[in-house]
């Protein structure tokens, strides 16, 4: 695999972490600014939110640059936004530092994922991008544990001093290594590309990420205190749970590069079953330490499984129209993000606590797995006409 594809993995890494790290911080800012742990979680879903909007806006206004300058000044963006959570006051100055962060991610991924599958062979495409994404979990497994002790130890604004310091290390990096373009990539008219982004099967892909990884923020966002006020664990041990979420993640991710690869169609299908099962099944043991943390991995394996097969299906029904459809497709997973986020949070602002997370997450994929079979569905049918339309042709 090409350094210049571990080179986006290292920005993947930043941005996961700063991404990721509040949820396990959550009880600390709503105490240190005085809010409730809800509203801590919106810090999540304005993140994710800045994510969804910013990723189209920024890759159609960046269309006829350089994606390796384009990729070099959204890392300047995303270390400055740290800068400024770790300098905020107040919470709606921690909320507008956390939005202005976002902006840079949606369309990092996106460019980046462009860049990774042009350096590759066909073949290798969903392991290119599952590499790239591989900075996402490894921040998951090594970045937010670390982050969740650094805001023990010292208070959360030292994670995000310790955030912005990976930013200006992976500017460098990808300054360094990642190539300029191989050939001049002529940008086609914006409103050819956003018909292209509006068939059917894309917009379907879209919605399926929305959903799957909406169920998994249902959870994910409120692990800290599933794990300490449910499950009973002292807050010491939310940091090396963590890990095992990471590892999960990590070995979920590479093998959904590995099954979309062989079989894109499957392997979607599989991962989101897999991540609905998961779920369902994490609801029945909450109140047990030892398969909390099991079904702790399994979650972040499930979920992170669905990414290739996701970004690849995406990137395969928009031809034409790639960094956009690939940055939409970022802005889906934040979307699924904030809606999870909030989803939870109304669970638990509504007296329902959160012991029934799990079950209302779960079917939260399990409706993306209906999509899935639908788009599959259709495209089987329209592949079907097609082929008729072509025999009466002849």
């Amino acid at each position: 695999m090409p350094l210049a594809v571990y080179a986006l993995t290292a920005g993947a890494f930043g941005i996961g972490t700063t991404e990721f790290v509040i949820m396990g911080l959550l009880m600390q800012v709503a105490a240190d600014l005085h809010v409730s742990i809800a509203s801590a979680g919106l810090l999540i879903s304005g993140y994710a939110l800045g994510v969804f909007v910013g990723a189209p806006l920024l890759t159609a206004a960046t269309g006829r640059l350089p994606r390796k300058a384009v990729l070099v000044a959204l890392m300047v963006v995303f270390t400055l936004g740290n800068l400024a959570c770790a300098l905020a006051p107040s919470y709606p100055l921690l909320m507008a530092a956390r939005v202005l962060t976002s902006l840079a991610h949606g369309t990092f991924f996106g460019v980046g994922a462009v860049v990774a599958t042009s350096l590759v062979d066909e073949d290798r495409k969903a392991s290119a991008i599952s590499i790239m994404f591989t900075g996402l979990t490894v921040a998951t497994l090594l970045g937010v544990p670390a982050g969740a002790w650094l805001g023990l130890q010292f208070g959360w604004r030292s994670t995000f001093w310790a955030v912005a310091a990976i930013g200006a290390v992976a500017t460098v990096v990808i300054a360094t290594l990642v190539p300029h373009d191989r050939a001049t990539h002529a940008p086609s008219s914006l409103r050819r590309e956003v018909a292209t982004v509006l068939r059917p099967q894309v917009l379907l892909g879209l919605l399926m990420t929305v959903l799957g990884f909406g169920g998994m923020f249902t959870v994910y966002t409120y692990i800290q205190p599933l794990l300490t006020e449910v499950a009973g664990f002292a807050d010491a041990a939310v940091s090396p749970i963590l890990l095992v979420f990471g590892v999960g993640m990590i070995v979920g991710n590479l093998l959904g590069g590995r099954l979309a690869d062989r079989s894109l169609r499957p392997a979607l299908l599989g991962t989101l079953s897999g991540l609905a099962l998961v779920m369902g099944l994490m609801g029945f043991v909450l109140h047990s330490q030892w398969a909390m943390v099991l079904f702790t991995g399994l979650l972040g394996a499930a979920a992170f499984a669905t990414v290739s097969p996701l970004q690849l299906w995406v990137l395969q029904k928009a031809e034409g129209a790639q960094s956009l459809a690939s940055s939409l497709n970022i802005g889906a997973f934040n979307l699924g993000n904030a809606f999870g986020a909030w989803l939870g949070g109304a669970v638990i602002a509504h007296g329902a606590g959160l012991t029934p997370l799990p079950w209302i997450g779960a079917l939260v994929p399990a409706s993306a797995l209906l999509v899935a079979w639908w788009a599959i569905r259709l495209e089987r049918g329209t592949a079907v006409s097609r082929a008729i339309e072509c025999n009466e042709a002849g």
